[in-house]
């Protein structure tokens, strides 16, 4: 319900960005593959692909009241059986003397994209309390840990513009969420929106989480069902070089709280694919 109401509260605030039909079809062609990672080498995940970001950037924590820490260790993250499994986990873990007694992976792309089509095939976790996310920053963020440090600017966010793909609560694992938040370019002001829709069995059979970018629109789908559509526009960030992130995080505003006899669980990704 409280993510019903802030959905409505968004769009009556946004008037002019209300979504497209979930009957929309695809309008865009992007059929050149310049970015992928099908997952067959076992072992750690491709470095010349994935830079693990594991610095806590809010005083020894993460933000949104997140309660683990991210590791680059094979414990969280690795590839076998054709898949990437990055896993969380209940465990003591210390970085740099802060203490959380959980731990996950947070995994940035080293590749900078702007418009095209993501895709990602992955199964989601089951538990409650994990809140699994594909998902992009604008490449001038500049926030602390992450790959390109200021190469792109630093504005910080929400300037730097957020696309989340795919987002899912830790209380609700038949829903899953697109949203998009963002600084407006010529007021600074910070807005979001974004809508859900009902996947049956995304944490027991793989579906296909996708974005489709150009300057006119963003559009979110899983499988072929459109999730959201944002028009785009000079005034927003999303016209810039954007990176993809894929991560669980445990607790926190979306993940809710954590059962007391939570061990592990796994956000399991087939294979991440970017067309323009």
């Amino acid at each position: 319900m409280r993510i019903i109401i802030f959905l409505l509260l968004s769009l009556a605030f946004l008037g002019q960005d209300v979504p497209t039909s979930k009957n929309s079809t695809h309008q865009n062609t992007f059929d050149h593959l310049v970015f992928a990672d099908e997952f067959e080498v076992d072992g750690r995940p491709n470095a010349n692909k994935w830079h693990h970001q594991t610095i806590p950037p809010n005083k020894g924590s993460w933000h949104n009241d997140e309660l683990q820490h991210y590791t680059d260790r094979e414990d969280n993250s690795v590839v076998n059986e054709g898949t990437l499994k990055i896993r969380a986990a209940k465990e003591p873990y210390v970085y740099n003397g802060s203490t959380k007694d959980y731990t996950s992976a947070r995994m940035n792309s080293k590749f900078v994209f702007t418009y095209g089509r993501v895709e990602v095939r992955a199964k989601l976790p089951s538990s409650a309390g994990t809140w699994p996310a594909i998902w992009t920053l604008g490449a001038n963020v500049d926030e602390t840990g992450n790959y390109f440090d200021d190469q792109y600017g630093s504005v910080g966010w929400p300037l730097c513009g957020e696309i989340d793909i795919l987002e899912q609560t830790g209380w609700d694992k038949d829903c899953t969420i697109s949203h998009f938040h963002w600084g407006d370019l010529n007021t600074k002001i910070y807005k979001e929106i974004g809508d859900e829709t009902e996947v049956e069995n995304a944490s027991t059979e793989f579906h296909v989480y996708a974005m489709e970018w150009s300057s006119e629109s963003i559009k979110t789908y899983v499988d072929d069902t459109l999730v959201y559509e944002l028009p785009n526009s000079n005034d927003k960030p999303f016209n810039h070089p954007h990176y993809l992130i894929l991560n669980i995080a445990i607790g926190g505003n979306l993940g809710g709280e954590v059962p007391e006899n939570f061990t592990e669980d796994i956000l399991e990704i087939d294979y991440v694919r970017i067309y323009q």
